[in-house]
């Protein structure tokens, strides 16, 4: 007797499917001064990390801990916009507060098969020619730690365009993730920092932000 083989059951093959990737997000940036000041409740808001003249300010430290110089005081959202940024020492930065916080940018976020995450980033009005680094926040009960994008700050680092525009391309080591934060650093000394961001408040100024 002949057995059709249309009549034996086929095996059923056992497929494992592929682990899930997280779905690609694009985010918008917002200023550093505002994410600061919501999360310490801080009304007007303020830019710990630039600072502006008044010369009834005398010596201290601003709310992020940066010691600045008398007739000095930390820059707030509310002041006059043509207004002058300095740093800490009373050195000019070169631009006004509406340079300052009148930038803006979005960063998509592609997570790829080998955990790690390819980021394209788009900024508008930046400081001119502004030598900025992007670096990632990583926020824990035991402190907040600062590290390059890129893991070892060999290509995070960046030149807006004289219209204060760029557009980067970066990728992590690893998964970014919740707890995480993507920040933009200008560097005003015009010096690329590799694994630091530089002394903040002085030669390194957090300008925008985006929290996961």
């Amino acid at each position: 007797m002949v057995t059709s083989l249309s009549a034996i059951p086929a095996a059923r093959a056992q497929v494992t499917p592929p682990p899930a990737q997280p779905n690609r997000l694009t985010l918008p940036f917002v200023t550093h001064a505002a994410f600061f000041s919501q999360e310490g409740r801080r009304s007007p808001a303020v830019d710990p990390e630039i600072f502006v003249k008044d010369d009834a300010a005398a010596e201290g430290t601003s709310d992020q801990g940066i010691a600045h110089i008398a007739g000095l005081r930390t820059a707030r959202v509310d002041d006059l916009r043509e207004v002058v940024a300095y740093n800490a020492k009373g050195d000019s930065l070169g631009f006004t507060l509406d340079r300052w916080f009148g930038a803006s940018g979005t960063v998509d976020i592609d997570p790829q098969p080998n955990g790690s995450s390819r980021l394209t980033m788009s900024f508008q009005k930046l400081i001119a020619f502004g030598v900025y680094s992007i670096f990632r926040v990583s926020f824990a009960a035991d402190g907040t730690t600062f590290r390059p994008i890129d893991g070892d700050g060999a290509t995070n680092s960046f030149t807006a365009t004289v219209d204060g525009n760029a557009n980067v391309v970066m990728s992590t080591p690893d998964a970014l993730g919740h707890g995480n934060a993507i920040v933009l650093v200008l560097h005003s000394d015009s010096q690329e920092h590799g694994v630091s961001r530089g002394e903040i408040g002085v030669t390194a100024h957090q300008q925008l932000i985006v929290h996961l």
